[in-house]
């Protein structure tokens, strides 16, 4: 039996409300995707639902464990997945149909020719619930063909024109530097399977945030890819109770900084991978640092700012020579002002950033 061409990872704990919806967008037929959906201990039919689904469509496998969280059950996934490409999808989101068509179109052209991307970049939507383009996901009584694009639909799309290889696979050596506001979320990546086991990247259980680390270990590995337009992933926001909404980044500002802790692990040092990869990383782990800190500050809580001055201090401890480069940027300079001032400007930036970029 051929391999199917892409996984997708669908993590669910207590999605039933949702999974149906997911899971009309992913199921392909004639076999080159494979849908695994782990149940991680839900408490509600999330498990008899995913089982029912599973009946009846092409391709959807069910895998069910005891609660680890998100990262626990992106693992199971990740060892239980067939496919040459990987791709994670939250049972609360969805994917394009059109776009995954045109995605499998390019994945079956490399796999024809021989050449397999460690990493596929792709564009995502912010879709805020309620909206008409939140309440038409997984429609398939829409024909295809007359629908619209969701980014038609939705407030925000995040694309990556000039950053990355386009139309063609390349390296780390043909990626540009990306923008204060500009990083590569999970959302975003698809990533060959033989590779992201490889990277050994394994993510921390029972603890929220690990897409950070999902969208940064495994990048060491990488050692081609490339950049498709298509808005492929319609990422869900504005529901009460986020992990990423503001009030609840704030009480788990520690799982936050679990996972910066365990990025800076992580991180090579410098020499160890090409310069373009190396400066992305720094990057990418300096916005992690940013949000904390800002969050931090916002709170005004003891226990936060303990969180942010402990941030900064295990990295002049573990990495002084990234604190010694990290301090001298513009955000790690206003991270780190002291009084008043340092309490309030990182603060203003972060709102009159929200409003200029549409910050989730």
């Amino acid at each position: 039996m051929t391999a199917p061409l892409l996984s997708i990872v669908v993590p669910s704990y207590n999605a039933a409300a949702w999974l149906e919806r997911c899971l009309d967008s992913l199921t392909v037929e004639g076999g080159e995707v494979e849908v695994v959906v782990v149940d991680d201990g839900s408490t509600d039919s999330t498990l008899v639902l995913a089982q029912e689904l599973a009946a009846r469509s092409d391709g959807v496998v069910v895998v069910h464990q005891e609660n680890k969280g998100h990262g626990g059950a992106v693992n199971t996934g990740v060892v239980h997945a067939t496919g040459t490409w990987l791709k994670v999808c939250d049972a609360d989101d969805a994917l394009d149909p059109l776009a995954l068509r045109a995605l499998l179109a390019r994945l079956r052209q490399w796999q024809s020719d021989g050449c397999a991307p460690d990493l596929v970049v792709t564009n995502f939507v912010y879709v805020r619930e309620g909206s008409e383009a939140w309440r038409s996901l997984g429609r398939r009584a829409l024909p295809l063909a007359r629908r619209r694009p969701a980014s038609r639909r939705a407030a925000h799309t995040v694309r990556f024109h000039g950053l990355l290889p386009e139309g063609r696979i390349g390296t780390w050596d043909d990626v540009r530097r990306f923008r204060a506001d500009q990083y590569l979320m999970m959302h975003a990546l698809v990533y060959r399977t033989d590779m992201l086991r490889a990277s050994g990247t394994v993510l921390p259980e029972h603890c929220f945030y690990v897409d950070n680390l999902f969208a940064f270990e495994p990048l060491t590995a990488v050692g081609s890819l490339t950049y498709l337009d298509i808005d492929l992933y319609l990422y869900t926001i504005g529901r009460e109770g986020q992990s990423v909404a503001d009030d609840v980044i704030v009480r788990r500002l520690d799982q936050h900084d679990r996972v910066n802790a365990l990025m800076l692990e992580a991180l090579p040092a410098e020499g160890e991978v090409c310069d373009s990869l190396y400066g992305y990383l720094l990057h990418y782990y300096l916005i992690s640092c940013v949000v904390i800190s800002t969050m931090a500050l916002r709170s005004g809580t003891e226990q936060n700012l303990a969180i942010k001055d402990g941030l900064w201090r295990r990295m002049a401890e573990r990495r002084p020579d990234v604190h010694r480069r990290l301090r001298r940027t513009v955000l790690g300079r206003a991270m780190n002002l002291h009084g008043v001032l340092g309490r309030r400007v990182p603060v203003l930036g972060y709102h009159l950033a929200r409003r200029a970029l549409n910050l989730n």
